[in-house]
């Protein structure tokens, strides 16, 4: 009988955050985000290539069969936190997690090629959904078949969709495969520029069927409730680095001849801080444990995930830039761009609030 792996970093994962850490240190320094930002084409992808397949990491969730790492959702955490902890503008979660995980929860054979392509970084695939649904939510039916797969329709709020080849389009009759180029894309303006979203508008797109209703509905289910688990990572991540920073900032600024952080307030304030990141670690790694092992528990482990990690990582963020004082103010400064990615995060793939509803519906709790 196998031992459980537990919830500490194996040597391979520690391994795949070192190249992982080396190279967004290399190419994705702050002053390389803001500058990337501030265009509209937030996405380097060199950078997104080499961390795809120099690096293998966008086939993880992939088997080996399929051209992927055959590896899963624990060592895909450890690369979403280490690009939570350098807020990295790359499709990873959008592509290499919820349309790797549609793909392949669908059964045809048509989505071989397509996860080859994801596998190797060739090609991004995004989900046309919104970014803000939620496992155990509705599914939307904004887009229309009508006829031979053309399809019809808008759906708002697409992360990501700017960098993608392939969409992914949920419609009446199916999941379906389709170019970016058929969609029309009207840029919205985020929060977080990291992530850009767009609304995307189908006119008689043709469109290739991955899967019926009943499947793709599932699949998308299935995509929903990993991504919300793995965007713990994230938010785990982006609060790492908050408080990695804010300590050391503490340290060197120094008020009547001693470090701030030497002051009693602040070191209390520093020390709940690391207690919630510690308790976010423990909620982020069960959920990608229990997504790994494919785990009965997982979307109660997940939804508990979600509902803590979102708040640790926004409190992280808002006293990283309380504690910087007024160069935490400044655009220069790349703390607000922690806070806007973990603001902009507490919303995506479901509420704080959202999740709470779960624990509750999972444990049987009545409503108050």
């Amino acid at each position: 009988m196998t031992a459980p792996m537990g919830l500490l970093y194996s040597e391979t994962e520690e391994e795949l955050r070192a190249a992982v850490r080396s190279l967004l240190a290399a190419r994705c320094d702050p002053k390389s985000v803001l500058a990337r930002i501030e265009t509209d084409r937030p996405h380097d992808p060199e950078l997104w290539q080499t961390l795809a397949s120099g690096i293998g990491a966008a086939g993880l969730l992939v088997p080996e069969k399929l051209g992927g790492q055959g590896a899963g959702h624990r060592e895909a955490a450890v690369v979403l936190e280490e690009l939570g902890r350098a807020v990295a503008p790359l499709p990873y979660l959008t592509s290499a997690v919820l349309a790797t995980e549609i793909l392949l929860g669908c059964d045809s054979g048509d989505v071989a090629p397509l996860l080859r392509e994801l596998a190797s970084g060739r090609q991004v695939c995004v989900p046309a959904v919104p970014l803000t649904l939620a496992p155990g939510g509705p599914l939307p039916a904004a887009v229309r078949d009508v006829g031979d797969g053309t399809l019809t329709g808008t759906v708002t709020s697409v992360a990501d969709v700017v960098a993608a080849d392939v969409l992914l389009v949920l419609a009446d009759t199916g999941l379906y495969a389709v170019p970016a180029a058929s969609a029309v894309l009207t840029p919205q303006v985020p929060l977080d520029l990291t992530r850009p979203l767009a609304t995307v508008t189908l006119d008689a797109a043709a469109g290739t069927r991955l899967a019926d209703p009943a499947t793709a509905r599932a699949a998308i289910a299935g995509a929903l409730l990993s991504g919300a688990g793995l965007l713990a990572s994230e938010q785990l991540g982006i609060a790492e680095w908050c408080l990695t920073e804010t300590v050391r900032h503490t340290g060197v600024r120094h008020q009547f001849n001693r470090p701030v952080g030497s002051f009693q307030a602040l070191k209390h304030r520093l020390a709940r801080l690391w207690l919630d990141v510690a308790s976010a670690r423990a909620a982020a790694r069960a959920a990608a444990d229990a997504l790994a092992t494919a785990s009965p528990d997982a979307p109660l482990t997940v939804a508990v995930a979600q509902a803590y990690c979102a708040g640790v990582a926004v409190r992280a963020a808002e006293e990283c830039v309380q504690l910087h004082g007024g160069i935490g103010m400044t655009w220069e400064h790349p703390a607000h761009l922690y806070l806007k990615r973990a603001k902009a995060d507490s919303l995506a793939l479901g509420t704080a609030g959202h999740h709470r509803g779960l624990v509750a519906d999972f444990a049987e709790l009545p409503a108050p």
